[in-house]
């Protein structure tokens, strides 16, 4: 008998990221500068935490691809909003940031054992480890955008400051994330396919 695997649900997906995309714009006008507050590795809790909701759904690295995508978009849509940025990054920086968590969390998830992502544990590492590693692409942004992350008074990126609270959120998030996840695709009933079906590419 043939194995079978969930088809991806990209409707689910697309929902998922829509709904990265407003906790990313949502704080529109207060998060148009620096933050020297934890709102950074809040953010970042709660991309990986939609990020692993959509692993949930397809393990497909073009699942969080497409998420990364639509959570851009939405922040985009600050430009729209009333008065210039606070500061020149406050448009490219964040949306930086969302495709260096997509792409950490996707690699991260990728070096782990199949087994260890299968259990709590293995999936708060994974989260831990991926936040570590989006704070530390972080100030690459500069060479993306042109303007350097933000830092503190003494001169280190707010990104490697706030790295520690970032990925013991990301411990906490990427679990819970897991489990709205595997919810959510059971509410939505995805039909299975055989793996050797042309149809679980779709």
């Amino acid at each position: 008998m043939a194995r079978t695997r969930p088809r991806t649900d990209w409707g689910l997906i697309l929902a998922l990221g829509s709904l990265w995309g407003l906790s990313e714009a949502a704080p529109g006008l207060s998060l148009r500068q620096c933050a020297s507050t934890a709102a950074g590795p809040l953010l970042t809790g709660a991309a990986l935490f939609f990020l692993a909701a959509a692993r949930a759904v397809s393990s497909r690295w073009q699942a969080a691809a497409a998420m990364a995508g639509v959570a851009a978009s939405f922040k985009l849509f600050d430009a729209l909003l009333p008065g210039p940025p606070a500061f020149p990054g406050a448009l490219g920086n964040p949306v930086f940031a969302i495709v260096m968590e997509a792409a950490a969390f996707v690699l991260i998830l990728g070096l782990i054992s199949e087994s260890a992502a299968g259990t709590a544990a293995g999936q708060g590492l994974a989260g831990g480890l991926a936040a570590l590693l989006a704070a530390g692409l972080f100030p690459l942004v500069k060479y993306a955008t042109g303007v350097a992350a933000c830092v503190t008074g003494a001169g280190l990126p707010l990104s490697l400051y706030h790295a520690p609270l970032a990925a013991a959120l990301s411990a906490l998030a990427v679990p819970l994330g897991f489990r709205a996840g595997a919810g959510l695709a059971a509410l939505a009933g995805r039909p299975e396919v055989p793996v050797d079906s042309p149809a679980q590419r779709s």
